[in-house]
């Protein structure tokens, strides 16, 4: 049956389903890109609470800023947003119908539904997933890159803004201009420090814009720290028939693992939910948290998802499964990423890779490598180099990030070892084609991408093991190189 408020009740009755009255619902969030993994993740959390009686005046009312979220936006709304939640774990799956979420603001140019609803009084929280690579950060500064298009668009018209932050920031200064207090603003993606990121993004904006609005955000604002955590694969035609084979018609289910973490610091202006009464933490040693994360999964992923690629393996899942691959994930991990974490409570950075092979190697989840391999100029930059560093700064190993370098290099020239095409999965993707295509007879000009490496080409000891696995990988092809790598020869 379609998924709908109306439907509910005829629902299977193995299928949980919202046991709170969603008309008596109350906004109190505006969340900026309603993906899988929002939808799998914070979403989930205020489900779990609103299902206790709880947290019913803080409902999600979602948006989007780009023409891509418009489409996702009709299949909610259709369904009136509602989320099929599928636990996909290898002793069998499990469904849950979420419903914290009541509206999906339209999307325009301009922004301008989207600026009026964060400027009313009852949001208190403007939460975002809008990837790694959304935040417009300049890779020389770590900061706002204030000459990008979409931020000088937003400086010339601060009313009409096409930027996220450039939204946030009109909003906020409506807020303070009719004598209202901000919102807090709660990055949910995959950076490090991303609440510092994300007011640095803002504040820096507002200050082009209105030196006295930069004072008041920065003095009264709340951009809190987090860690998020949960592998969700993305939505195609094998989750829609799971979903179906339910008896369920939803266009838009995710499907995830049997595994959730949120780590955030409690740093709030305008009030919260209780997410640790459902199995949030609350702690101000979020760095540590992160740091485990994103270099141990986040950087893990990149280990293993460009040898996927080239030697055709289609899953994650599947690449655990794979020797080699295998292989290199356990001594780059154990050897080169695991030596720069701090363990955190309960936790050890040992112990956590052993938990990371076995969430990768569920077969249950059938999360692409060409998903986890996206993005990798943002990725790379933000989760594997920052390790590399530390290693050479601490005169470590450092042969297996080479090589797991090398591997990109060789997948963004564009074709598998089978010799079938890698499609574009960059957005710079042409830039990093052409110079992966030079890069064979000379591998140096790859590490010379200032942008991505900044002066990491000019380490003579980065350069040698990088030029030498590029080099095998291309005479020899990639488990030639990885065996290389595993045997120490």
């Amino acid at each position: 049956m379609k998924l709908s408020d109306a439907t509910l009740g005829e629902l299977p009755d193995d299928v949980r389903r919202p046991t709170y009255d969603r008309k008596a619902l109350k906004p109190g969030i505006v969340h900026i890109g309603l993906g899988n993994f929002h939808r799998a993740h914070q979403a989930w959390y205020l489900h779990r609470l609103m299902q206790q009686g709880l947290a019913l005046d803080w409902a999600i009312i979602g948006a989007g800023v780009r023409s891509y979220d418009i489409n996702m936006r009709e299949k909610l709304l259709a369904q009136d947003c509602l989320t099929t939640l599928i636990e996909l774990d290898p002793s069998g799956t499990s469904a849950e119908v979420t419903g914290p979420m009541i509206d999906y603001l339209p999307i325009e140019e301009g922004n301008g539904p989207l600026v009026k609803t964060m400027a009313d009084p009852s949001i208190r929280i403007v939460a975002l997933t809008v990837t790694e690579g959304g935040y417009y950060t300049d890779s020389a500064t770590g900061k706002l890159d204030v000459n990008h298009p979409d931020i000088q668009h937003d400086i010339s018209n601060p009313d009409a803004p096409r930027s996220v932050f450039g939204a946030i920031v009109a909003a906020l200064r409506l807020r303070r201009d009719a004598g209202g207090l901000p919102f807090t603003v709660q990055s949910c993606d995959n950076l490090q420090g991303n609440g510092t990121i994300t007011r640095n993004a803002v504040v820096t904006l507002a200050r082009e814009i209105d030196a006295g609005l930069a004072d008041w955000i920065d003095e009264k604002g709340a951009f809190p720290n987090s860690m998020v955590d949960c592998i969700v694969p993305a939505t195609g035609p094998d989750e829609i028939a799971l979903v179906s084979n339910l008896g369920i018609e939803d266009a838009v289910p995710v499907t995830h693992e049997n595994f959730r973490q949120w780590v955030i610091e409690d740093d709030f202006c305008a009030g919260r939910p209780d997410w640790d009464k459902v199995g949030a933490t609350f702690t101000n040693a979020v760095h540590d948290y992160e740091t485990m994360k994103i270099r141990i999964l986040n950087a893990g992923h990149q280990v293993i998802a460009n040898a996927g690629e080239l030697l055709s393996v289609a899953t994650i899942a599947e690449c655990m499964a794979h020797p080699a691959i295998r292989s290199l994930f356990a001594k780059v991990e154990s050897e080169e990423i695991a030596p720069y974490v701090k363990p955190v409570p309960g936790m050890t950075p040992s112990a956590y890779v052993d938990l990371i092979e076995t969430r990768f190697a569920n077969p249950a989840i059938h999360d692409t490598t060409r998903r986890v391999a996206f993005d990798g100029s943002s990725r790379h930059m933000g989760f594997v180099l920052p390790i590399l560093r530390d290693a050479l700064a601490a005169g470590g190993p450092i042969s297996g990030l080479s090589l797991v370098e090398a591997l990109w290099a060789r997948m963004c020239a564009g074709a598998r070892e089978d010799g079938t095409s890698i499609a574009p999965n960059d957005p710079q993707w042409e830039a990093l084609s052409a110079m992966a295509l030079k890069a064979r007879e000379n591998p140096g000009c790859w590490i010379g991408q200032a942008k991505i490496y900044g002066d990491l080409a000019k380490d003579a000891r980065f350069s040698a093991e990088f030029t030498k696995w590029l080099t095998l990988i291309w005479s020899q092809g990639t488990v030639a190189a990885i065996d290389a790598y595993v045997s120490g020869t």
